[in-house]
């Protein structure tokens, strides 16, 4: 196998970490309709249910750190695939076994943890095995996985659902629907036996024989040499530290950079236009429940194509260009949807604001910040670093997912002025902000090393 092939394999099979991620997020919307009628839950309950994934997601995320340091980038993805498989056997047990709501959000709670493991090591694995020329677009196929993912649960749950009546949906459907995730997490936990693990944790590790022997098969002899040498001096650097001070000055800054980045993307509002689409087409734009369906096929494909855009042009053009041209776009986005809100002047005007706003956030936003996180971490603190920062933005996903219902419905919103835009306009406030945090800290790391981006922060 040449070089070229063996890295595209192996990127492909770290990726599928985050097709699981998309596909378990996902997978909730399309049962919960049904498992809510089979359990006769209430608002609370039925909130709690969708909700308590991302419970797990944030406990996940925390542990990712210790655990990477501790049994490297691979182990942590096999156990994350596990992870999956439960959660999705659990969710969906046979209708022999009398399920309850506890049991329920249990296995969603372990669905999460392997969300929460697989976000903070998929990334950084693959940031830590591409080369510097094409590493952007390496970890880019992370978040096109997640893309995907999101796009396949939902032709999944669309097919079961409407090969089955709506009695056998409610009593049976919807475990078919969670049982559909066992596929993919399946394979992921039989092809992660066939990738290496992470030349940097090996040599961090002290097994520099089996990094350079893992960087020869990916970047051949020459180039190896030199990346084990720069890994080599970088971890030399370290050892004169002694004994990291995770709350020195300096690395306090790294962390809450990323951190920042890593919150604001889920504080443009994306989850929110995701999670709550089919409410915004119907209610705040007034579509028909029968344009529902369209309005988000046309969602996911923008989300899709526009992530491809980002994949061929990050190496290219760089991540900082990327992150101004996609902000500037979802500002656009949501001025549009916001302005046609205000105005009463819903319909074509306000879905091309919401498409506008999907695909720029899709151009940056969504894969641009896997990129950074993945690279802007010095080594030795990469693991704990992106751990918090992975974190932090599950914590901010929930905030942002219980929040925009309660604002959407509020008072305020809907009075004569606002007409139900005042999400929107908020959303932008933050845009503003990411424009702000790229241009004074974010660094440029297009074509460097991971140890030359470390330099920077010198």
């Amino acid at each position: 196998m040449n070089k070229k092939t063996f890295l595209l394999l192996i990127t492909a099979i770290s990726a599928l970490g985050g097709l699981l991620f998309g596909y378990d997020t996902g997978v909730i919307n399309g049962a919960q309709f049904y498992l809510s009628k089979y359990f006769e839950l209430n608002a609370a309950l039925k909130g709690w249910v969708v909700g308590s994934a991302l419970l797990g997601c944030f406990i996940g995320a925390i542990v990712a750190g210790p655990m990477s340091i501790k049994i490297g980038r691979k182990w942590s993805l096999i156990i994350s695939a596990i992870l999956f498989s439960v959660s999705a056997w659990g969710s969906g047990l046979p209708e022999i076994v009398p399920e309850t709501v506890t049991m329920l959000v249990v296995f969603r709670i372990i669905g999460g943890l392997g969300i929460g493991i697989a976000s903070m090591n998929a990334p950084m694995y693959i940031a830590e095995i591409a080369p510097s020329k094409i590493r952007g677009k390496m970890v880019t196929y992370y978040q096109l996985a997640i893309v995907v993912g999101f796009f396949v649960v939902f032709l999944a749950t669309y097919f079961i659902g409407n090969n089955l009546s709506e009695a056998q949906n409610i009593q049976f459907g919807w475990r078919r629907m969670f049982w559909s995730e066992l596929i993919p997490s399946l394979l992921f936990l039989a092809l992660l036996f066939l990738v290496p693990k992470s030349p940097r944790w090996l040599a961090i590790k002290g097994e520099e024989e089996q990094a350079l022997h893992i960087l020869n098969k990916i970047h051949g002899e020459k180039q190896a040499k030199n990346e084990i040498e720069e890994i080599k001096a970088s971890l030399k650097k370290d050892e004169k530290k002694v004994k990291i001070n995770y709350f020195s000055k300096a690395i306090l800054a790294i962390i809450f950079i990323g951190t920042a980045l890593s919150i604001l993307q889920q504080f443009t509002g994306i989850n929110a236009v995701l999670y709550y689409g089919a409410d915004i087409f119907e209610k705040a734009l007034g579509f028909g429940k029968e344009d529902v369906l369209a309005q988000q096929i046309l969602l996911a494909l923008v989300n899709l194509v526009f992530t491809f855009v980002a994949m061929f042009t990050i190496d290219k053009y760089g991540r900082k260009p990327l992150l101004y041209v996609g902000s500037i776009g979802m500002i656009v986005g949501f001025l549009i949807l916001g302005i046609s809100l205000q105005l009463e002047a819903v319909g074509l005007i306000s879905l091309i604001g919401v498409l506008i706003f999907i695909g720029s956030f899709a151009l940056s936003m969504g894969p641009v910040v896997w990129v950074i996180l993945s690279e802007m971490f010095p080594n030795k603190i990469r693991s704990v670093a992106m751990s918090v920062a992975v974190a932090a933005q599950w914590a901010a996903n929930y905030l942002v997912s219980q929040t925009f219902p309660i604002v959407m419905e509020s008072e305020v919103n809907n009075n004569t002025f606002w007409n139900g835009s005042i999400p929107y306009f908020i959303f932008i406030g933050f845009i503003l902000i990411i424009i702000f945090l790229t241009y004074k800290f974010i660094p440029e790391t297009k074509g460097k090393s991971l140890e030359e981006i470390e330099s920077f922060w010198e």
